[in-house]
């Protein structure tokens, strides 16, 4: 996915003791989030002076807390007194830092993690006291909860094990951040993953798709002995917090058991499994015809380098390949950006229209004043897109380097959707100043951008005409369900094989073999050659050597289209979803308002509720929307030997 997803997770990343954004909503995805520029990783901190840091940093004035329910007020109030200005500083050298990487800049944000690393260890395990008091009021109660689920990467009460952790999270985000390719003989062009990804992205050539693929997942040999010990280390520290493993605890933080979640998560995949398969037959059977037979046969799982991206986790780079009418008019606006010359902020300016056309506020003056636009020529500044408020007080950025494209005036929209949803909740204490769970706030983006129709960009003067027929409507159907539809079951997965080895249920010797069982099972997609234990697939992908939470990336795609439905229905809209634009519509906006206020300041049943009038995520709002392409995939794949 070139969009990002949103962080918006300090609760989760701010433990995760790489230097991860403080407060910024998005991080690289393809999904993705890298949220530090690869380049940026740091070097370790010495033991010592970790455990030093750590000692300084501990919230003496929270300890003295009573365990009554008094006390737990108390202690709440204090710690979002202290995290408000712990987050506040960390925020801040996380904005210099990725606006101006400098060494001192990278030095300066390191040391801030690690005092609010140090701080929230601390905290969570002082918030246990409290697990037994009788009569906590219902916001104490609420805030203990979300502060003993923050952790993403908890660190036991040892400081030589504290500090090893730091280290080894740094080295396996500075692996990762190095990885370049350089030919079979090491004597090659070196290529990074961006260069890597352009040959995944645009070549047909078989084996040069493969040399890039197998030249990629060649970098993350090295994490796979740190991988195991971090394992080891976090389950320890979230065993010191009352969970099993670290599994569980990210299970935790969905407002209900553990186990429950992860049946939660097996339903809503069931919903959208038969989608997902039709869409595999078809594209296998047009990826045989450009490949061969040989390469890609029917019933059978597709070889992962063809599918135009390095994990195979979004397809629209292989839309050329599989597009069912060819000479339809193009969607593409790019041209007409610059034909109107539109340049960064008018671009900026058409997103935060969008909003305000719901009848939601312009954004703050100090918005313009204080965001990164577009790339400066007098320094390094990490480009990928992100939305901020740097002070938890309506300090809303976004960093960008934006060009005149249609991709970049969605991910506009994408981003404002997490600016939006702060500017609402800002006045609450910091410990609600997140979504109400973590899909919430990469949902919001998605499902404003589901907006952005041919009807939407006409009205915006660029789009000449709205395609006609029903073969202009599957071949955007098509684009569209070649990002969204196709990343679904390697949202789910990659926490899938994660829990497996949190509870030990997967071994560190076949780590790489239920990696591929996995992917096999629930995308069809297969290495594309021998795969081995000196092998560790897992870790080409950011988010598992930077111990970033994946589900909420598949939970977002259920959600979006859960999200637009409800907007679409409160807008009054009549007739196909994916027909609908709410733009313009000020009851979309006051139920959007709804929601976004709460922020994390209620169980996400009750944000769900106030937005959509439903309880529970539902995937069947996907289906509705891609309703007119499943008919025809249906009708396509007849004949054909669909599975795997």
């Amino acid at each position: 996915m070139k969009r990002t997803s949103p962080v918006k997770q300090i609760l989760r990343a701010a433990l995760a003791v790489v230097p991860l954004v403080a407060n910024p909503a998005c991080t690289p995805s393809a999904h993705g989030p890298n949220a530090v520029t690869p380049e940026g990783a740091r070097a370790p901190m010495p033991p010592a002076e970790a455990a030093r840091r750590s000692a300084e940093a501990q919230p003496a004035a929270a300890a003295t807390a009573p365990a009554t329910t008094e006390g737990a007020r108390q202690f709440t109030q204090r710690v979002n007194d202290d995290l408000r200005r712990l987050w506040t500083r960390q925020a801040t050298a996380e904005w210099i830092k990725s606006t101006y990487i400098t060494d001192d800049t990278e030095r300066n944000a390191a040391t801030i993690n690690e005092e609010v690393m140090a701080y929230l260890n601390q905290a969570i395990k002082e918030a246990a006291r409290f697990k037994d008091v009788q009569g906590v009021d219902a916001d104490s109660a609420r805030m203990l909860h979300l502060l003993r689920v923050s952790s993403s990467l908890p660190a036991p009460s040892d400081a030589q094990k504290r500090a090893e952790l730091a280290s080894i999270a740094a080295k396996l985000e500075g692996l990762y951040g190095k990885g370049k390719y350089c030919g079979k003989d090491g004597k090659g062009q070196c290529k990074d993953l961006g260069e890597l990804s352009d040959v995944l992205a645009k070549s047909r050539n078989y084996d040069e798709l493969l040399d890039a693929w197998v030249g990629w997942h060649a970098i993350s040999r090295e994490m796979r002995p740190l991988y195991q010990r971090q394992v080891e280390i976090s389950n320890e520290g979230a065993r010191e917090i009352g969970f099993p493993d670290l599994g569980a605890l990210w299970r935790s933080n969905y407002d209900m058991p553990p186990e429950a979640f992860e049946k939660e998560a097996q339903r809503l995949w069931g919903q959208v499994k038969p989608l997902y398969d039709e869409l595999h037959c078809y594209v296998r059977t047009r990826l045989a015809k450009q490949y061969g037979e040989d390469k890609v046969p029917a019933g059978k799982a597709i070889p992962a380098h063809l599918l135009g991206n390095m994990w195979a986790q979004e397809w629209n780079n292989v839309y050329s390949l599989v597009e069912p009418y060819k000479g339809q008019p193009s969607l593409d606006v790019d041209a007409e950006l610059k034909r109107q010359s539109y340049d960064a902020v008018r671009m900026v300016k058409t997103g935060e229209g969008f909003f305000t056309s719901l009848g939601l506020q312009q954004l703050p003056e100090t918005f313009w004043q204080r965001s990164q636009f577009t790339k400066p020529r007098d320094r390094d500044v990490v480009c990928h897109a992100s939305a901020w408020d740097v002070t938890y007080d309506n300090d809303l950025r976004i960093k960008m380097c934006i060009k005149p494209t249609e991709e970049d005036l969605v991910t506009i929209h994408h981003e404002l959707g997490h600016n939006y949803y702060y500017t609402n909740y800002y006045k609450l204490p910091v410990l609600y100043q997140q979504g109400a769970h973590d899909g919430f706030h990469e949902a919001i983006g998605d499902a404003i951008t589901l907006s952005i129709t041919p009807g939407y960009l006409k009205q915006m003067g660029l789009l000449k005409a709205v395609p006609q027929g029903d073969k202009g409507l599957i071949n955007l159907q098509m684009k569209d369900a070649m990002e969204k539809v196709a990343f679904l079951p390697f949202g789910l997965l990659v926490d899938q094989w994660r829990w497996e080895v949190f509870s030990g249920r997967v071994k560190p010797e076949d780590y790489n073999k239920s990696w591929w069982a996995l992917r096999e099972k629930y995308q069809g997609v297969r290495a594309p050659v021998e795969r081995t234990e000196q092998d560790f697939d897992p870790g080409a992908k950011y988010h598992v050597p930077a111990n970033v939470p994946y589900t909420r990336y598949f939970l977002a795609r259920i959600l979006q289209f859960q999200f637009h439905r409800a907007l679409c229905q409160a807008a009054g809209h009549q007739g196909a979803l994916h027909e609908c634009s709410i733009y313009g519509n000020k009851e979309a906006g006051k139920r959007l308002q709804s929601m976004l206020a709460m922020g994390a300041s209620k169980p996400w049943p009750d944000a769900l509720e106030a937005l959509t009038g439903q309880r529970e995520m539902d995937a069947s709002a996907i289906l509705d929307y891609f309703a007119p392409l499943r008919r025809w995939l249906q009708e396509q794949n007849k004949g054909q030997k669909c599975g795997w």
